[in-house]
């Protein structure tokens, strides 16, 4: 897991990064926006402001502080019942796919529903992913 949650990142708006209801854990939608407002997954290309924006590496990203938050709760990605993904361009749904397999696995991985999104908040963003967790107290 790499130190993406080394600083703290702040919700942008009135919610907590998760919510704990019984044995249920709620997070919110999370990005690849680290503490310091920049996103893992965008690389400037050229002088001019040209980014690559990488969909494996923001992926990763995303599913690394899911799995942060999770710990704050005493659970793990193990512990995921159901993932609700957006993407802004489904082109990008084989790297979003190759990333996530490298956390969860269909046989014991979560139910997953992924749908594309006109937009995410910053336009350097290309999915944002929130989960539910099921773990008992």
């Amino acid at each position: 897991m790499t130190n993406i949650m080394k600083d703290k990142v702040t919700p942008r708006g009135a919610y907590p990064h998760t919510k704990r209801v019984g044995d249920f854990i709620f997070v919110s939608g999370t990005s690849s926006r680290r503490a310091d407002n920049s996103f893992a997954g965008v690389e400037l290309i050229d002088e001019m402001g040209t980014k690559h924006l990488d969909i494996v590496a923001q992926t990763r990203a995303v599913i690394e502080t899911i799995a942060a938050n999770l710990e704050k709760e005493g659970a793990t990605l193990a512990d995921v019942v159901d993932v609700t993904s957006f993407l802004v361009n489904m082109n990008d749904f084989a790297g979003y796919n190759k990333a996530y397999a490298e956390f969860f696995n269909a046989e014991t991985g979560p139910t997953r529903t992924t749908v594309a999104v006109h937009q995410l908040p910053h336009p350097d963003l290309v999915v944002e992913i929130k989960v539910v967790a099921y773990k008992k107290r």
